[in-house]
Formats: C-alpha cells, sequence, structure tokens
C-alpha cells in the first residue's frame, strides 16, 4: 500500500436517509468504483447528500470536503440508478472539477442487477454519454446479485 487517499461521498437526496451500508461494503471491499484503490489506503472525509434537484449542496460540500484534505469525491451510485438517473449529474462533475480541482468519480457500490435490468428495460442510459459514467460501477452478474 502506497500512503492513504482522502475520499468523499455525495448521494443523492432522495436517499438522505440512506446508512450507507452498500458504500462502505463497496469501499471496504474495494468493489465498484472503489476498486481503483488496491494500492492505497483509504480514509472517508465526507459524505452528504446533494440536497435535492438541483443540488443546492454541491458547492458548500465540495469546500467543505476540501477542507477536510478530501482528494477524490465520489459522486455515489444512488445519482446513476434512481428513477431517473440524475439529470444534474455531468454538471456536479464538471463544477467540483473545476471549481475545487479535484478528482470526480461517478459512483460507488457496483451497481445492482435489479436496477441494471430496469434500467435497461428503461433505455435510461442509451445515450452515448452515459457509458464512461457507468463504467466503473458495472461489474459481473455474481457481483450484481450480490448488492441487489
Amino acid at each position: 500500500m502506497s500512503g492513504t487517499t482522502k475520499i468523499g461521498i455525495i448521494i443523492c437526496d432522495r436517499y438522505r436517509r440512506c446508512a450507507g451500508g452498500k458504500c462502505l461494503r463497496a469501499l471496504k471491499n474495494r468493489e465498484g468504483a472503489f476498486s481503483i484503490y488496491t494500492a492505497t489506503e483509504v480514509e472517508l472525509v465526507g459524505y452528504t447528500s446533494c440536497d435535492g434537484c438541483p443540488g443546492g449542496n454541491i458547492e458548500y460540500a465540495g469546500e467543505e470536503m476540501l477542507k477536510n484534505g478530501v482528494q477524490v469525491i465520489h459522486l455515489a451510485t444512488g445519482l446513476v440508478v434512481g428513477y431517473p438517473p440524475c439529470p444534474y449529474i455531468h454538471t456536479f462533475k464538471d463544477f467540483l472539477e473545476k471549481r475545487y480541482d479535484v478528482k470526480v468519480v461517478v459512483g460507488t457500490h457496483p451497481i445492482p442487477k435489479k436496477y441494471l435490468d430496469m434500467h435497461t428495460r428503461l433505455g435510461s442510459w442509451e445515450d452515448s454519454s452515459w457509458k464512461p459514467i457507468l463504467a466503473p460501477t458495472m461489474a459481473d452478474d455474481a457481483t450484481r446479485l450480490d448488492y441487489n
């Protein structure tokens, strides 16, 4: 292991009561978007919601996380798998990267199978702009089932 990476997680406000179980399990197991941390320790320095559409807390959350030394901000998988997917996710990513010069990763835990199946049926992610957004949280069938 080489050093420690400080991360923050921003979740969708519709899941504000979420205890973070899937995100924290994925972080511990280095699954989903957290698979990029196989060679480093990780310290969670911030966890909050966007504060609802259109994301009023994004500006303040990024600033607070920076004060805590954040190096990477994860926009939680819930922003991608909710119905409908967050219409502001690209804006959030661009804003945080440009405003705070911080790396932003879309995704935390692997996408559960039930959400992949439904969004496939709905055609939610057919636009090519979703491919790079989904990539960090795609997993094999067994892992997707494990996160159902």
